[in-house]
């Protein structure tokens, strides 16, 4: 459920198909985001779950994977 979301989210701020999207695609590497596209998706990960990402947690955001990740750790799922 997390990594549907996540890919919604990812979809709409990148401008990109969900569908291209897998755990172990990369930001920066695999979809272009630059440090803003990053913050964007951050902001959207936190309204769409109700929590909050610690800037040093959100550094360490490599991969999809790693959001679902940090989300899980959030929510305690």
């Amino acid at each position: 459920m997390e990594f549907e979301k996540l890919q919604g989210i990812i979809a709409d701020v990148l401008n990109v198909d969900a569908s291209d999207i897998t755990m172990e695609t990369t930001f920066v590497d695999d979809l272009g985001a630059d440090s803003l596209d990053i913050f964007q998706i951050i902001m959207g990960i936190e309204e769409e779950f109700d929590i909050e990402i610690d800037n040093d947690d959100a550094e360490k955001i490599v991969t999809v994977g790693d959001a679902v990740e940090q989300i899980r750790t959030a929510t305690n799922n």
